[in-house]
């Protein structure tokens, strides 16, 4: 596996120009509607905030319950979208004990893995041998010749991304990608088996203060 740690050190080490989150958002739906060969994407870390989706919004607030059903309504219109878009593959890596973000993701990626999506989850064991300069980065790949490296702030607040157009480096991610992909669990069976038995996570006040501080622009498939 020592390629796959090289590569990722060649992405973060890659001159690209880097976009502002609205402008990434935009290039990426247009991209992924476009996209003949799917998109693939690599998510590492272990919070994100997104307070624009009331589902999360829900779960911040320790209404645990609500967040849950809010996903349920999703699973129709989300099938409907699958149903029109190219594949999309995720490997979610995750560690444990599950931060409350992540036990709340986990959820979201069963329901979009019923709707059509696929996603896996790996143990972050399996990428330790990777990350001799810190975590591994969060990728998007679209086709051969196109990658976003996905920027975030200290809270996982969304700012931006690199946009890598190199067709060989994007290649070799690729390559890693899928052979993480490949050892990496189908997502609703994992969610049965480590998620669905938790209690609903516990929310600190602290996190909960920064509720009002931060907002980004989240899509029907998270870029």
């Amino acid at each position: 596996m020592a390629h796959a740690g090289d590569v990722f050190d060649d992405i973060r080490q890659a001159e690209a120009p880097v976009l502002s989150a609205d402008a990434y958002q935009a290039e990426f739906a247009e991209e992924f509607e476009r996209s003949t060969e799917g998109v693939w994407k690599l998510e590492r870390a272990q919070e994100f905030f997104e307070p624009d989706v009331a589902s999360w919004r829900a779960m911040m607030a320790g209404e645990w319950e609500r967040s849950l059903a809010m996903l349920d309504e999703l699973r129709e219109a989300l099938a409907g979208y699958y149903r029109t878009r190219p594949q999309a593959h995720r490997v979610r890596v995750v560690e444990t004990p599950f931060t409350p973000y992540l036990q709340w993701e986990l959820n979201v990626l069963a329901v979009r893995a019923a709707a059509g999506e696929r996603p896996r989850a790996l143990h972050a064991d399996a990428v330790r041998e990777l990350e001799r300069d810190g975590p591994l980065p969060e990728i998007v790949v679209l086709g051969s010749s196109l990658l976003y490296e996905v920027l975030y702030d200290e809270i996982g607040g969304h700012v931006g991304a690199r946009r890598i157009t190199d067709s060989r480096l994007v290649g070799r991610c690729l390559a890693a990608i899928k052979e993480l992909y490949g050892r990496a669990e189908d997502m609703r069976t994992y969610v049965e088996r480590e998620v669905a038995p938790l209690p609903p996570p516990t929310i600190s006040g602290r996190t909960r203060e920064l509720l009002p501080r931060f907002s980004h622009h989240t899509g029907t498939f998270r870029p």
